[in-house]
């Protein structure tokens, strides 16, 4: 195991926390953590000198072998740190891929994975050459050569992210045929929240999707979809996603876009919380930052806390979850451990599907296009009635809100 001396900046609050559990999550032992205030950042090292200094010569005095950094480090500062140090320097972005790395046991997981990787590293190639430059014995008039190897590196990332980009570009179109396979009067819902909130369990509860659900953070980067039967006599598809964490690095949400874009295509979404952790309201924010930056902002949010066998009632804990309770359509409490709240929850699912779908009064002109619309009806609306005239047809149905505000100009009622 490695062992790391941990860089966060004062007011982070419990990020420090969170960054010593990414950090065992890739098996590296935190020794010591450096809270330090940051008034002025410096361009060349992000902190100032002497605690610049201070940081390298404890890492160096108790046998570190890397230090790590909670705010993101630029190229050219991560350089330096190792320049002056002599050990690996990486940052919070560069643990989260490579738990994400080590968490994708599928192609396209994978994929996912490697893009963000690669893009990551793009910009940080002079750093990899420094290295593979100091284990040859590389001196000053090994300069030229290291240039070129460096352009040459470079040609085979971009040539890398380029085929990886159109393999996803595959996945993504394979994805819309196998939702176009689901399509239909069913509705959907995707499962979405923090990583580690119970997200996988759920779905395992309510589906038995058989999903193997870990107390540990992305143990889903692979989505799954499972029917679910409800009481009422209808059916739900529900889909368990990737989970969100603060600071999730932009080129891994790129790059895991067909994956999240279940979230964005399902009819409404169900927000799981754990109810337990001091940081609930942190994990909400995030978690709602994360939707609006993939196109799912205006989704329609069912909000479920869980782990209620776990929680405490102290007065942080319940400013915490009122705060949120305040600002959501519809929540429910439960736990998927015990069991307590899931008929409630099951429910109010119910409900929020009736209430999603509105019957409508749609007139559609009687040429091509206005059967076009109606064949898209009868693939995605539950069809009530239907009367065909000579210059158009009046169609009775149950529909979803993104039916109903992309054809608003045909609704009669």
């Amino acid at each position: 195991m490695d062992r790391a001396v941990l860089v966060t900046l004062k007011g982070s609050g419990k990020l420090a926390d969170e960054l010593i559990t990414l950090c065992e999550s890739v098996d590296i032992e935190t020794i010591k953590i450096f809270t330090v205030p940051l008034n002025k950042p410096s361009a060349a090292w992000l902190l100032g000198s002497g605690k610049t200094r201070e940081i390298i010569d404890y890492a160096l005095d108790y046998e570190a072998d890397m230090i790590v950094f909670n705010p993101a480090l630029s190229p050219s500062q991560q350089r330096n740190w190792e320049k002056e140090s002599g050990l690996c320097v990486i940052d919070r972005h560069e643990i989260i891929l490579e738990i994400f790395s080590s968490r994708a046991t599928t192609r396209e997981a994978s994929l996912q994975t490697g893009l963000a990787r690669m893009e990551y590293s793009l910009p940080r190639l002079t750093r990899a050459w420094t290295h593979l430059s100091r284990q040859r014995g590389g001196t000053r008039g090994t300069r030229g050569e290291g240039e070129t190897q460096l352009e040459i590196d470079r040609r085979i990332v971009l040539k890398k992210i380029s085929r990886m980009k159109r393999e996803l570009e595959e996945v993504k179109k394979q994805r819309a045929i196998q939702r176009a396979k689901r399509a239909g009067t069913v509705p959907s819902a995707c499962i979405v929240g923090y990583t580690n909130a119970g997200k996988s369990s759920l779905l395992n509860l309510l589906c038995d999707a058989g999903i193997k659900a870990e107390d540990k953070l992305f143990a889903t980067l692979d989505p799954t979809t499972r029917s679910l039967k409800l009481s009422g006599g209808g059916s739900l598809t529900l889909t368990d996603t990737v989970g969100f964490i603060r600071d999730l690095p932009h080129k891994l949400v790129q790059a895991f876009h067909s994956t999240l874009e279940e979230a964005v295509l399902a009819d409404f979404l169900i927000h799981v919380i754990d109810s337990s952790d001091s940081d609930a309201e942190a994990h909400y924010r995030t978690t709602l930052a994360t939707l609006k930056e993939i196109g799912a902002g205006e989704k329609r949010i069912m909000t479920v806390f869980n782990k209620i066998d776990c929680f405490t009632e102290d007065e942080s804990n319940l400013i915490n979850i009122k705060g949120i309770q305040l600002e959501t359509e519809q929540s429910t409490f439960c736990s998927v451990k015990t069991g307590e709240g899931i008929d409630q929850l099951l429910a109010e699912m119910e409900r929020f599907i009736r209430e999603n779908r509105i019957e409508s009064l749609f007139r559609f002109p009687a040429d091509g296009r206005g059967y076009k619309l109606l064949s898209e009806l009868h693939s995605k609306c539950e069809i009530i009635s239907e009367d065909h005239e000579d210059s158009y047809i009046e169609v009775r149905a149950v529909c979803p809100d993104e039916i109903r505000n992309r054809y608003a100009g045909y609704i009669l009622d």
